[in-house]
């Protein structure tokens, strides 16, 4: 069934889009949105990973099972759209881009 996948872009690879499994998109987004500062720096990847565990449905990510895999690929969706923005510099640190939806 078409509705169970989503489509998710990549900041690296403009234009290219991916079909991923739609709730656990969805359940890493909303749970990615809820632990990231307003404003920058923001929250070193590792960080906001440990940070969002658990609020990760059991599931869908049992034991936070894959739950790197899907904050790398939700980051990089919501950095394409401009839902969410990189620190300049390293390590990655991640923040909101301005107020969301959920």
């Amino acid at each position: 069934m078409a509705d169970d996948k989503i489509e998710i872009g990549n900041v690296n690879t403009p234009g290219k889009t991916e079909r991923v499994d739609r709730a656990k998109y969805l359940a890493m987004r909303k749970a990615l949105l809820a632990i990231l500062p307003e404003a920058g720096p923001g929250l070193k990847a590792a960080d906001a990973k440990e940070a969002l565990l658990p609020h990760l449905p059991d599931a869908l990510f049992p034991q936070g099972k894959t739950a790197g895999w899907w904050l790398k690929a939700v980051q990089l969706d919501l950095e394409a759209k401009g839902t969410i923005k990189r620190a300049p510099g390293s390590p990655v640190r991640l923040h909101k881009a301005g107020p969301t939806k959920d």
